[in-house]
């Protein structure tokens, strides 16, 4: 009989202190930025998928959550229209590069109301404000504050990242079982992150450790699906 395991894994740890800067210059300037966001100086965040960006975005938002502020945020799995309240104390757009015309136009829309009512603006996207696929009004205004090219962790990185991380779920990685996650997968920090999820669920069912004839099972079921 498998066990069926329940939803209670570890939140996700969006914090500030918990990202890796890795090789990212200037980081102590742009993590003040996202830790006390200023109305007059949006912030725009760019890099490859695996960045980490939407880390840091969110964890600005829990950071102004902290605070008892309302955060509206903006991604490509929302439907617009989107609301803003007037107690808005912060504007995520996350995915800017991959807005279609509703979402171009909802987010311009709300920029321009964040940017009346003083509400600091954090966005972010594969793609430096000038490269990006949409309209030139709100290209111009996502390119107005500081913008910050993120650079992918390296090796050694993203393997103390998956070590702390899969100690946080109480997994235990072996040195065997990095290395072929490594060759095998994107080194994408939110794709083996899911990933450590799936494997977590997968020992918790199966009641096994997290073992390379584990690990291949769960990639053959992801690889089919």
């Amino acid at each position: 009989m498998r066990q069926v395991p329940l939803a209670l894994g570890p939140e996700p740890n969006w914090r500030l202190d918990t990202f890796l800067p890795g090789a990212n210059a200037q980081w102590q300037q742009v993590c003040a930025a996202l830790a006390q966001p200023q109305p007059a100086t949006p912030l725009y965040l760019w890099g490859p998928p695996g960045s980490g960006k939407t880390h840091l975005l969110r964890a600005a938002a829990a950071l102004a959550q902290e605070r008892s502020q309302l955060v509206v945020a903006l991604d490509c799995s929302g439907v617009p229209p989107w609301e803003f309240d007037d107690h808005t104390g912060l504007l995520l757009l996350d995915d800017c590069d991959r807005y279609d015309t509703r979402r171009q136009q909802a987010a311009f829309a709300l920029f321009v109301q964040a940017t009346t009512l003083g509400v600091p603006v954090l966005a972010a996207g594969r793609l430096p404000p000038v490269d990006l696929p949409i309209r030139d009004d709100l290209r111009t205004r996502l390119g107005w504050g500081l913008v910050y090219q993120l650079v992918p962790p390296g090796e050694d990185h993203v393997r103390a990242l998956m070590r702390r991380e899969a100690d946080r779920r109480g997994i235990v990685l072996s040195d065997d079982v990095i290395d072929y996650l490594l060759k095998r997968c994107a080194r994408d920090l939110s794709h083996l992150m899911r990933l450590l999820d799936r494997l977590d669920q997968q020992a918790l069912a199966t009641k096994r450790a997290v073992t390379l004839p584990l690990v291949r099972k769960v990639l053959a079921e992801s690889e089919s699906t």
